[in-house]
C-alpha cells in the first residue's frame, strides 16, 4: 500500500489540528476510506491530555520549582533549563527518524506509547523530588540529568503519537474527526496542567513535599493516557519502505531550501520564545509584585479559557483575511498586553492584570491554528517544486528549532533574573522586580513585534498558493 495521498495531513494531524479543517482550511485529496469507531477515536485522543499536562506544567513551573523550591540561583536555572530543552529538541528528530523504522506486531508507533508509560511516571517523580544537596554544582548536576530524562521519556511517548493518525486511518474526514477528539483531550490536559500544580502542593506542609506528590499524581495521569492510546488503537495503514533509505541528516538538509518554510519557522521560533518568557516569569510576577501566589492559577485558567474560545473564532477570520494575517493579529495583541503590563500592571494592581490576562488570550487563541495551518501549505509548495514528500523531516526541524528558541528564553530569563539581584523567598529589591517586569514586558513584546514584521515576507498567500497548486505537475 502507498503512502497516504492526502499529503497536507501529516504536519496537521502531528499537531493535533486536523479538527479545524472542518472550518474549511484545507481541500479533500485523499480517497481511501477507513472508518474508525467512536471508541477508537477517544482513546486515540485521549494520549494528549497527558501531553499537554506536561508541556504546560513544565512551561509554567520548571524554572520557578528550580529556583525557588531546589534552591539553584536563577542564572544555574536558567542554564538547566536551556541544557534541557536543548537535548529536548535533538532528541525530537531522532526519535521521528527511530519510530518510522520500527517494526513490530504492535505496528511502529503504538509501542512507544507502551512501554514509555511507566518510565515517564519515574521522571516526574525524580524531577520534582528535590535532593539534599548543599553542593551547588552537584545540584545543577543532577538538575540537569534529572531534565533530561524526563524530557527523553516525554519525547518517547510524544514523537511516535504525534506520528500515529495516519498510521491509523488516510481517510480525510477521519482525520478530522480523529484529531477533534485528540484537540478536545488537549484543551483538558492544559487546563488541568495550568490548574492542579499549585493547589496540589499547597496541600502538603512544604513545597519539596507537594511537587514530589504532585508529580505523582501526574506524572499517572500521563502515563494512564498513553497506555489507553496503545490499548484503544491500531495501526492499519502499510508504508512505503522505500522513502526511509535516506541517511539522517540527508533526509533533513533538504529542509531549509524552503524559503517559505524558513520564513514561518523561524517567525514561529519568535513566537515561542516570547510566550515562554510569559509561562516562565508568570508565576514570578504574581508572586513577588502582588504578593499573591494564587493569583497565578487565576491568570493561567482565564488565559487558557479565553484562549479556547477564540480558537475556531481566529479560524473563521482567517478564512476572510487569510491565515497570514491573522497570525500577525495575534502579535498585535500579544505585545500590546506585554507592554500593558509592564507600564500599569505594578500601578493599577491585579484585576487589571488579569483583565490584561484575558486580552492576552485572545492573541494566544489566534496564535494555535495559523502556523500549523501555513506549514502544509509550505511543505505542498517543495513538493510541487521539487516532486519529492518529506513530511517527517519538515515536522522533525519544526520542534527542533522551536525547543531551541524555548530554551533560549529560559536561559535569558534566568540570567537577567540573576542580575537583577534576584533571590529566592524574600522580599524582592527594587532591581529584582524590574528585572522580572521586564520580562514579563518589553522583552516578548519586542519578539512578537520582530514576528509581526518577519511574517510580513511570508509569500503564501491564497492566491498565490492557489496558483502554484493548479500548475500542472
Amino acid at each position: 500500500m502507498s503512502i497516504p495521498s492526502y499529503n497536507l495531513d501529516y504536519i496537521l494531524n502531528c499537531n493535533g489540528l486536523a479538527f479545524f479543517k472542518n472550518f474549511g482550511y484545507f481541500k479533500k485529496v485523499n480517497k481511501e476510506q477507513i472508518k474508525l469507531k467512536v471508541k477508537e477515536k477517544l482513546g486515540f485522543g485521549i494520549c494528549d491530555l497527558g501531553g499537554n499536562l506536561i508541556f504546560t506544567v513544565m512551561g509554567f513551573w520548571s524554572l520557578n520549582y528550580l529556583t525557588d523550591t531546589v534552591g539553584l540561583t536563577a542564572a544555574l536555572a536558567g542554564i538547566t533549563v536551556m541544557i534541557g530543552k536543548v537535548w529536548d529538541a535533538i532528541t525530537d528528530p531522532f526519535m521521528g527518524y527511530i519510530s518510522d523504522r520500527t517494526k513490530t506486531r504492535w505496528g511502529r508507533r503504538r509501542p512507544y506509547l507502551l512501554f514509555g508509560a511507566f518510565p515517564i511516571i519515574f521522571a516526574m517523580w525524580f524531577f520534582f523530588t528535590a535532593p539534599d544537596i548543599e553542593n551547588n554544582f552537584l545540584l545543577t548536576l543532577w538538575a540537569i540529568f534529572a531534565l533530561m530524562l524526563l524530557n527523553t521519556c516525554s519525547t518517547l511517548i510524544m514523537i511516535p503519537y504525534s506520528s500515529l493518525t495516519p498510521d491509523m486511518t488516510s481517510d480525510y474526514h477521519e482525520m478530522s474527526s480523529l484529531n477533534g477528539y485528540r484537540f478536545g483531550c488537549a484543551v483538558i490536559g492544559t487546563i488541568i496542567g495550568a490548574a492542579a500544580v499549585l493547589p496540589i502542593v499547597s496541600i502538603f506542609p512544604t513545597a519539596k513535599t507537594g511537587f514530589s506528590i504532585m508529580a505523582i499524581i501526574l506524572g499517572s495521569i500521563i502515563a494512564t493516557s498513553s497506555l489507553v492510546t496503545f490499548f484503544g488503537t491500531k495501526e492499519r495503514i502499510a508504508f512505503n519502505s522505500e522513502s526511509l533509505k535516506l541517511g539522517f541528516f540527508e533526509t533533513y538538509k533538504t529542509v531549509f531550501q524552503n524559503i517559505p518554510y524558513r520564513i514561518l519557522l523561524i517567525t514561529y521560533a519568535f513566537h515561542l520564545m516570547g510566550i515562554t518568557f510569559l509561562q516562565n516569569i508568570l508565576i514570578y510576577y504574581t508572586k513577588y509584585v502582588y504578593e499573591d501566589t494564587e493569583l497565578t492559577t487565576k491568570a493561567m485558567v482565564f488565559l487558557l479559557l479565553v484562549a479556547m474560545v477564540f480558537i475556531p473564532i481566529s479560524v473563521l477570520v482567517s478564512k476572510k483575511i487569510g491565515k497570514k494575517r491573522t497570525y500577525q493579529i495575534c502579535f498585535v495583541i500579544l505585545s500590546s498586553a506585554c507592554i500593558a503590563i509592564f507600564v500599569l500592571g505594578h500601578i493599577l494592581g491585579s484585576n487589571f492584570f488579569l483583565g490584561m490576562m484575558v486580552y492576552a488570550g485572545i492573541g494566544v487563541g489566534f496564535s494555535y491554528v495559523a502556523p500549523f495551518a501555513m506549514v502544509p501549505d509550505t511543505i505542498e509548495y517543495d513538493a510541487k517544486k521539487t516532486g519529492v514528500r518529506s513530511e517527517g523531516a519538515y515536522y522533525g526541524i519544526w520542534t527542533f528549532i522551536a525547543k531551541t528558541g524555548q530554551s533560549l528564553s529560559v536561559f535569558l530569563s534566568g540570567i537577567i533574573l540573576s542580575l537583577g539581584g534576584y533571590i529566592a523567598e524574600t522580599i524582592q529589591s527594587t532591581q529584582s522586580l524590574f528585572a522580572i517586569r521586564i520580562i514579563i514586558g518589553p522583552l516578548p513584546a519586542v519578539i512578537f513585534i520582530g514576528a509581526i514584521i518577519l511574517i510580513q515576507f511570508y509569500p503564501l498567500d491564497e492566491q498565490n498558493y492557489r496558483k502554484i497548486m493548479n500548475k500542472e505537475s
